[in-house]
């Protein structure tokens, strides 16, 4: 039986902004991922903070 998942992928890297959504924090994926990345498609996250907010910065 072959698996549900499409063969792994390359690591994509992308740098982002996060996002506030109501009170959440978020990161929003580019559409360009669209394809690979539909709902519901479990991803593993690695993070580091390239850049702390500035004070004010919502």
């Amino acid at each position: 039986m072959e698996p549900h998942y499409k063969a792994k992928m390359e690591p994509i890297i992308i740098t982002k902004r996060v996002a506030k959504h109501g009170r959440q924090a978020v990161i929003v994926i580019p559409k360009l991922l669209e394809k690979e990345l539909s709902p519901g498609t479990v991803v593993q996250l690695s993070m580091r903070i390239v850049k702390e907010a500035e004070d004010g910065a919502n």
